[in-house]
């Protein structure tokens, strides 16, 4: 079992804009609306490339390996990580108590204590402006959540 680090920064109206959040799914059938097949034909040209966090955590591992941002085989390294992107982060949160020093420790503990027993990790955090930023830690070999789901980088 290891983790893969994935961090993303950028306009909430991209965010929020679930059909490039998610896999495309089963296709359209010949009965769909002209809405259904045009969120399914962006979902099948945009999921797979998009640098936008998916709506579930796991689906991380169905990007390309060029979004990994670090790999880690012990939960603490990768602990060690989400902690550098908080601390780079934080001075820039738009609530002010999420900015608290000890507040960001306690996120990094119950990340590392979900990394251990398997589970992913999945933060986000509103800054100053309309900017969003999102940073996850996906378990690899298997995914808890997606047991079939391919580790991106072997």
């Amino acid at each position: 079992m290891h983790h893969h680090g994935y961090a993303w920064i950028g306009e909430k109206k991209a965010f929020d804009k679930e059909s490039i959040r998610r896999p495309p799914g089963q296709a359209p059938t010949a009965t769909s609306t002209q809405e259904v097949l045009d969120r399914y034909r962006e979902a099948v040209a945009e999921f797979p490339t998009s640098t936008v966090p998916p709506l579930q955590t796991a689906h991380w591992l169905m990007k390309p390996p060029s979004m990994v941002r670090g790999t880690w085989e012990e939960p603490k390294e990768a602990g060690g990580w989400l902690g550098l992107q908080l601390g780079e982060f934080a001075p820039r949160f738009a609530v002010e108590a999420e900015r608290e020093a000890t507040r960001l420790v306690l996120l990094v503990k119950a990340a590392v204590e979900r990394l251990t027993w398997g589970g992913d990790v999945s933060l986000g955090h509103y800054l100053q402006g309309s900017v969003f930023h999102s940073v996850a830690l996906v378990t690899c070999s298997p995914n808890r959540s997606a047991p079939d789901l391919p580790c991106p980088i072997r």
